[in-house]
């Protein structure tokens, strides 16, 4: 892994697609041990989670559901502090076990838009698993249930995660360096 750069920042490696790998089994493992029994309604919150979305179904051994919701919250390498809902929920998730899946957690602020979005559903269950988790960033009381990998709060790019809509294909994941 060689440090890259995307339209005028530079990034350095942080994380291998082994490392990443590791992390996403462990996860859906932890997933289906909890869900196992039932039949979930796995949710990817786009763009960022598709693929680690992809890889965790692959790794999840029991029957589930699969659908998605589009939100931003970045602009650059900044939340913006606002969440904009993009695509809406168009399944059924009354009386449902949802799980959503982000890419990563940092301020907490689409969390909080997307629980409220949700709790409106009448789920069973709402939970949130997510690749990545800052918890020196995060900024709101909604418990992020299941996480593969704590991270420093630095911006990060690679395996679904873009800088102004670069990035997001490569399968490491690298951290800005700062000037």
């Amino acid at each position: 892994m060689e440090a890259i750069t995307l339209h005028d920042k530079h990034f350095s490696p942080y994380i291998t697609s082994d490392e990443i790998k590791t992390d996403v089994k462990k996860l859906a493992e932890r997933l289906f041990s909890d869900y196992g029994h039932t039949t979930p309604l796995f949710i990817g919150v786009l763009n960022g989670s598709f693929i680690f979305m992809a890889d965790l179904l692959r790794e999840y051994p029991g029957p589930c559901e699969v659908s998605f919701v589009k939100v931003r919250s970045y602009s650059g390498t900044q939340s913006s502090g606002t969440v904009t809902e993009v695509i809406g929920l168009s399944d059924r998730v009354k009386d449902r076990e949802v799980v959503l899946i982000e890419d990563i957690v940092d301020t907490g602020n689409t969390m909080v838009a997307l629980h409220n979005i949700f709790e409106g559903h009448e789920p069973a269950g709402l939970k949130v698993a997510t690749l990545f988790f800052k918890p020196e960033a995060y900024k709101q009381n909604i418990p992020v249930d299941y996480v593969a990998r704590e991270i420093q709060n630095q911006f990060i790019v690679g395996y679904g995660l873009d800088y102004d809509g670069l990035g997001r294909n490569l399968p490491h994941v690298y951290k800005i360096i700062e000037s």
